[in-house]
């Protein structure tokens, strides 16, 4: 198989963003959504990456159009209903929600062509990613299991980045490392608190319910890192100015698939998948990086052993 990365991104969203530049007002329409953003930084590390997706409407047609730019491979299945977009305005140098619509529900037959795409070029590629929608309601979860039981059970490393009834599905079908925040694992149940030991907790939690490595991104604080060894660590990116946070756990998980497809091992994954989020942070484009930057901040990620057995708290 060729080194590359399948990404799984049911019903990406257009985004508009409306910013200033000077005298200027400019507008922005973009490709978005958790798995764009994903294959984004994925091609920018020199990985080729196939996306998978469904579109309908005037805004898929849009999209269509849009994806042509984006560097990456494009499988599309024509979907009914319509897709999803946003609008925001940053012209103050934040983000202010002006509308969205995430797209309605896909239906069942819709569902059935996406699978069948995905399928095939998942066992093309030796990762692939399972993204989530925009809205829950978008895409039924058992699309989820489905996927990631067939894609593992025929040799393929399954990467799932997911919350809610799409992270229970696929844990259900088994993933070789799911990608969590601290604020989902809180909001799905997991964990009562952010202490590095109830966290740490809650990740073996969910191994022991079908992800053999656990990675949970915690905004400003060390991401945590449960490998299948059992080993727990912590992992610290090199500081950096923030200019948006958006994205950063989408280009770590980008960063860590990127790497697992060109053979590499796992710390090895972890590294550049933080180098790439720290390096997302410090852009405005969402899932943008260049790789020589990530390279160089891998070298300054450092990778250290927790030990939580006596219940202690965290770096903070």
């Amino acid at each position: 198989m060729d080194e590359q990365v399948m990404v799984f991104a049911p019903a990406p969203i257009l985004t508009v963003t409306i910013e200033q530049q000077a005298d200027t007002l400019e507008l922005h329409l973009h490709p978005g959504g958790q798995g764009v953003w994903q294959s984004r930084m994925i091609a920018a590390l020199g990985t080729p990456v196939t996306l998978c997706v469904a579109l309908g409407g005037e805004v898929g047609d849009t999209l269509r159009k849009l994806f042509a730019e984006e560097g990456v491979t494009v499988r599309v299945v024509e979907r009914e209903s319509g897709t999803g977009w946003y609008v925001h305005d940053r012209r103050d140098g934040t983000r202010a929600e002006i509308a969205e619509n995430p797209g309605s529900p896909m239906i069942r037959h819709d569902i059935d062509e996406l699978y069948t795409v995905t399928l095939t070029e998942g066992l093309r590629a030796p990762v692939s990613i399972l993204s989530g929608p925009a809205h829950p309601d978008v895409v039924d979860p058992d699309i989820y299991r489905r996927l990631a039981a067939d894609l593992g059970a025929n040799g393929g490393t399954v990467v799932a980045d997911l919350s809610g009834a799409h992270l229970t599905a696929v844990l259900e079908g088994g993933v070789a490392v799911l990608k969590v925040s601290h604020e989902e694992l809180i909001d799905d149940g997991y964990a009562d608190d952010d202490s590095v030991a109830t966290l740490l907790d809650a990740g073996r939690r969910l191994q022991e319910q079908g992800a053999k490595s656990v990675l949970i991104s915690r905004a400003g604080d060390p991401a945590l890192a449960l490998l299948d060894d059992g080993t727990a660590l912590q992992v610290h990116s090199p500081p950096l100015e923030l200019a948006d946070h958006r994205g950063a756990g989408d280009s770590m998980t980008a960063g860590v698939a990127a790497v697992l497809a060109r053979g590499g091992d796992l710390r090895e994954a972890i590294r550049i998948g933080a180098a790439a989020g720290a390096m997302n942070v410090t852009r405005h484009g969402l899932g943008t990086g260049r790789a020589e930057a990530v390279r160089e901040l891998a070298g300054r990620v450092r990778l250290e052993p927790v030990d939580d057995t006596s219940g202690g708290d965290d770096d903070r």
